[in-house]
């Protein structure tokens, strides 16, 4: 018996790895974060597709793990004391593997709290007002003839993008010249708003010419160009 057998999500995803950390997943802004921390930090894993199509997300099985039937969700069998750990919430996945592996964010405390403030950024900013944007410009928001409500998230995102611009002045990442945790959740959201969003033009994304190009060194990584297509 598996030490996963406990958790009621592997009885509709079962672990064909139980020793492996356990990602349910879609390649989403916020899915990627997950699985590109993963392929970055080489900790083995395995993946489950939780479709929305079908609406996997609110299964009672997937909700037994997140309860916010939000994905990313990751299990891990080798968590704390050697117990079992599940998560929900991709900001706290990605401090979790980064402590887990060592990896990504800062040994020192300035540094770690440094980091983790730009983690909130994109979480509390970047995340909820690119995706509104993304709602009022792509998708059933488009046809409202009312475009006031676009109008607001169009410029929240551009101000948003305009500190991120500043503080890249100068920087190779966020952090300076070490890669970490924040630059990988804050950069997958820049690429669905150019890319997936088609909203480039909408905010003058060629003005911020710092987020343009560490958006470029980021999707060069090939781990980041992996962790972009999983799951398949």
């Amino acid at each position: 018996m598996s030490s996963l057998d406990a958790f009621a999500i592997t009885k509709k995803w079962p672990a064909q790895h139980p020793d492996r950390i356990q990602l349910y997943s879609l390649p989403t802004p916020n899915g990627v974060k997950a699985s590109i921390m993963l392929e970055e930090t080489g900790l083995p894993y395995e993946v489950h597709r939780v479709a929305f199509d079908t609406k996997d997300q609110f299964t009672p099985e997937f909700l037994s793990l997140s309860p916010n039937n939000k994905i990313p969700a990751i299990l891990d069998p080798n968590g704390p004391d050697g117990k079992p750990l599940g998560l929900f919430e991709s900001g706290a996945i990605l401090v979790y593997l980064a402590s887990k592996a060592g990896q990504f964010i800062p040994a020192d405390t300035a540094g770690r709290f440094e980091t983790l403030q730009w983690v909130m950024f994109q979480m509390g900013g970047i995340g909820p007002m690119f995706g509104q944007l993304g709602f009022f410009h792509r998708f059933a928001g488009k046809d409202y003839e009312d475009k006031r409500p676009r109008d607001r998230y169009v410029d929240e995102s551009k101000r948003l993008l305009a500190v991120l611009d500043q503080r890249l002045e100068g920087r190779d990442w966020v952090m300076g010249d070490q890669y970490t945790i924040a630059d990988i959740a804050i950069f997958p959201w820049v690429r669905n708003l150019v890319g997936f969003y088609d909203a480039g033009d909408l905010v003058g994304f060629s003005s911020f010419k710092n987020v343009a190009r560490v958006l470029d060194a980021f999707v060069a990584r090939p781990a980041v160009a992996k962790g972009l297509t999983i799951p398949g």
